[in-house]
């Protein structure tokens, strides 16, 4: 195998992990979906199990992406991201990032219909920021409520949720990192008023 190919292999988990995690889907739930154990999963993606074209064309499947996007095939001279919309839990999600690992950048669009708390906690640290309707955020013990121009950002160890107030729509652009890796934009205070819930 030349060098440049086990160099794109390598890279092949940790882009399979974010895309998992970008998408909100656990391991489990991927499982299902592909019929692929989550320890062959779990190690696919630590790069312990080398991808092959028998894991990696039900992954593209269930990513319903192109397999030259799990293998990172080279895109030579255009520079400008291809936006593939993703429909994921009541949201229309684009990427607006093509590469795996440090932090990873989304344009994302929730109806109405994403208005009831699910809080989860998982490894990493978000930073929202809204750019039309109103964002509820759930986060632990508080649950507010972003205008347009509004910006938040959490350590997605803790329980949170973020969706729509029920009103209209909302558009948000989300950044989302490794845990340890942060975004030093913050919400700037807000008054009792713009509450929903406990502060």
């Amino acid at each position: 195998m030349a060098k440049d190919d086990g160099a794109v292999l390598a890279a092949v988990g940790a882009r399979l992990r974010s895309l998992r995690k970008g998408r909100g889907i656990t391991l489990t739930e991927l499982s299902r979906t592909t019929g692929i154990s989550t320890s062959t999963l779990s190690r696919l993606e630590s790069g312990d199990r080398k991808p092959h074209l028998e894991l990696l064309l039900p992954l593209a499947r269930a990513y319903q992406v192109p397999l030259d996007d799990l293998v990172g095939a080279p895109q030579v001279g255009d520079p400008r991201v291809r936006l593939k919309p993703i429909e994921h839990a009541g949201a229309t999600i684009v990427p607006l990032t093509q590469h795996p690992g440090g932090l990873q950048a989304f344009k994302m669009v929730m109806g109405t219909d994403r208005a009831t708390p699910r809080p989860r906690s998982h490894e990493g640290y978000e930073w929202l920021y809204v750019l039309a309707g109103r964002l509820r955020l759930v986060l632990a013990d508080h649950d507010i409520v972003l205008k347009p121009g509004e910006a938040a950002e959490f350590d997605t160890r803790l329980p949170h949720w973020f969706g729509s107030t029920g009103e209209a729509p909302v558009e948000i652009l989300s950044m989302f990192g490794p845990q340890g890796e942060r975004v030093h934009v913050r919400a700037r205070p807000r008054g009792a008023d713009d509450a929903t819930g406990p502060d």
